[in-house]
């Protein structure tokens, strides 16, 4: 039977990612770049190494070089293995497409395109220096990355449309221009002298050239509306064949702040505006998160029109934390740590990332500390398949709340609820453990759910009436299946101090006062 298209949808005014005509949270894993490209080494080194973690989505490079060798034609062996062993493993897929850039470079285009530079031109540096970048305003590369994408998109949708083992498309990966705030190339330089075109002017209200329209944001502007014109042209060509959802991600703007630091043009958020306007066929931006402010970043990421989708993220034992957040206080889509393979891995025989490189991407090196990672983000995962039916009931109601330790300076979070107040105190960070974070459900104005990891909570009845609370019953327990499964009843000693590890636990609670 023919499955419905993955799509997203509204659910109570919530953007939801719908697979099958169901609600789905894609609890993901990113792989490492060069794994795909070896069948072999995906079925060592990786396929195994997922087991365990609760995962229910795989993120996945499909490379452009491998898939188009030869000009005009395609083999896509590597994506029929993807799609083969992701259902043997009872996984979805989300698709990264590697084609014109990747991290601002232009590594996975085919080798017949690295070798004719003059047809498929680069970006110039103001000292005429030319980057291994090529440019967006290459109409004829832009024209071929569209025809490659929507011949992938063309097989998965004969080859994978009745299974929808794949949910959503990313295309290309943390494009801009590194090391340079706009192209100086000839075309750029006569477009850039020119007018501003005519959706600009009237979406800003300004005129005359990119300088003058936009003083010392000309740069960065000018290269974010060529580089979302490219990527509309080539998500729409996809589109047209297999309209799944797509997206893009970015790195994000970070010190040291100017355009080219970090890759100018991509789509940060100071230039959201520009995206949205030249890329509409894109559900949302991702933002790749390796800062030690995540959950910030999440505050500024997701908002009305842009539903927060995490493709990469650090993958410290904090992830955990940053999951029940994601999806708690932001109704993430996707969360989604990088290298998810290493989790299970070997620590001992597995080399650690190059400091230099993360140097050079501007990575926090504490980001790649998977000591403990596997055992929390397991946990979260599974609390968060288990406890999904009353999440979904819940969630953008006055009756759930979400915390998270966010600064190194908060100590904690007072709720006010209907008829109980509730006060969480975090603990201090403990290395290799989670982050204090949690969920808190109101089941009724006497009756809490609260569930939780490193803090710690006390109740109170509102200010003025003269009465203390205190617990009717307390028990521990876990979701098995969507239903709730009572364990301890929780009195003496125990109903002292409620509080929760770095295991995330569960209390039901029932309140009185006196």
């Amino acid at each position: 039977m023919k499955k419905e298209l993955p799509e997203i949808r509204e659910l109570n005014g919530i953007p939801t990612l719908y697979v099958d005509g169901k609600p789905f949270f894609a609890l993901g894993g990113e792989l490492h770049n060069s794994s795909v490209s070896s069948n072999d080494y995906m079925d060592k080194n990786v396929w195994p190494n997922l087991l365990g973690l609760n995962m229910n989505t795989v993120v996945a490079p499909v490379y452009w070089e491998m898939l188009e060798k030869e000009e005009g034609v395609f083999d896509f062996s590597i994506v029929e293995h993807l799609l083969k062993r992701a259902r043997e493993y009872d996984m979805h897929v989300v698709i990264l497409w590697f084609g014109l850039w990747k991290n601002s470079e232009s590594n996975y285009i085919p080798g017949w395109m690295k070798r004719d530079r003059e047809r498929y031109y680069v970006v110039r540096k103001d000292t005429g220096e030319p980057l291994n970048i090529i440019s967006a305003l290459c109409e004829e590369a832009v024209e071929k990355d569209a025809y490659a994408f929507s011949q992938l998109m063309k097989y998965l949708r004969e080859e994978d449309g009745d299974e929808s083992t794949v949910i959503a498309m990313q295309i290309e990966n943390e494009i801009g221009i590194l090391g340079s705030a706009r192209d100086y190339g000839k075309r750029a330089n006569e477009l850039f002298e020119a007018a501003v075109p005519a959706d600009m002017a009237q979406r800003f209200n300004v005129s005359g050239t990119w300088k003058e329209a936009f003083g010392a944001d000309a740069e960065e502007y000018f290269m974010a509306y060529h580089y979302a014109s490219a990527i509309e042209k080539i998500t729409a060509a996809g589109r047209e064949e297999y309209p799944i959802p797509c997206y893009a991600n970015v790195w994000l703007r970070q010190f040291p702040w100017y355009a080219g630091s970090y890759p100018s043009g991509g789509p940060v958020r100071e230039v959201h505006d520009i995206w949205k306007l030249k890329a509409p066929s894109l559900f949302t931006i991702g933002p790749d998160i390796y800062v030690a402010y995540a959950p910030f970043v999440m505050d500024e990421y997701h908002y009305e029109g842009n539903p927060l989708f995490i493709p990469e993220i650090r993958k410290d034992a904090s992830s955990a934390s940053y999951c029940l957040y994601a999806f708690g206080q932001h109704n993430a889509l996707c969360f989604s740590p990088f290298g998810i393979e290493d989790l299970k891995a070997d620590k001992e025989s597995m080399p650690g990332p190059d400091p230099s490189v993360l140097a050079e991407l501007n990575i926090d090196p504490a980001a790649f500390d998977t000591t403990g990672t596997d055992i929390y983000l397991s946990q979260a995962y599974g609390f968060m398949n288990d406890i999904m039916p009353l999440y979904l009931q819940y969630r953008g109601t006055d009756h759930f709340k979400c915390y998270l330790k966010k600064a190194e300076t908060e100590r904690g979070e007072y709720f006010r609820f209907e008829k109980f107040d509730l006060l969480v105190s975090y603990f201090r960070p403990q290395p290799h453990k989670p982050a204090p974070a949690g969920f808190i459900f109101e089941l009724a104005p006497d009756r809490f759910l609260i569930c939780g990891m490193m803090s710690r909570i006390k109740f109170f009845a509102k200010e003025g009436g003269g009465k203390k609370a205190g617990f009717i019953n307390i028990e521990e327990g876990s979701f098995v299946n969507g239903q709730w499964t009572p364990g301890r009843i929780m009195n003496g000693d125990e109903r002292m101090d409620v509080s929760f590890g770095g295991d995330i636990r569960c209390f039901m609670a029932e309140l009185g006062e006196y």
